[in-house]
């Protein structure tokens, strides 16, 4: 049970504090690095939830610390490139429909991940996660 928890804590806190430095990095070298090394990283922590397999803590673990720093380098960079292409006045519906379409994405991945891992089995599922955030 200490270990899910461990595992379990471990990305939104990493992904939560590491939004500081990674939005004010996002500031001084731009959006579009931190945004396709962080699709990156998340990518990279996928593939070592597979590739630790016969280490399922450490597998656990390194990816959830992949996974929440591609996190915080991605989020505040894409929520901040919304806000620096859109007009004061529309700001807040921009920003406003980015969410709506990021949110139903998570829904949807969710129901085609689900899909895919009937399908294909959960190890070719986590590939396939891994190709598209690498794709990206």
């Amino acid at each position: 049970m200490a270990a899910v928890g461990l595992i379990k804590g471990l990305y939104p806190i990493l992904w939560g504090l590491g939004q500081i430095p990674t939005g004010h990095f996002a500031d001084r070298i731009g959006r579009k690095p931190l945004i396709v090394c962080g699709m990156l990283v998340q990518s990279v922590g996928f593939v070592l939830a597979l590739v630790l397999l016969e280490r399922p803590l450490l597998a656990g673990v390194l990816s959830a610390v992949f996974l929440g720093l591609g996190t915080a380098m991605v989020y505040p960079a894409l929520i901040a490139s919304i806000s620096d292409h859109a007009h004061p006045a529309w700001r807040a519906n921009a920003l406003g429909t980015y969410r709506f379409w990021r949110d139903i994405g998570y829904a949807g991945g969710a129901l085609v991940t689900g899909v895919l891992a009937d399908w294909l089995g959960l190890n070719a599922t986590v590939v396939v996660a891994s190709g598209l955030l690498a794709a990206r």
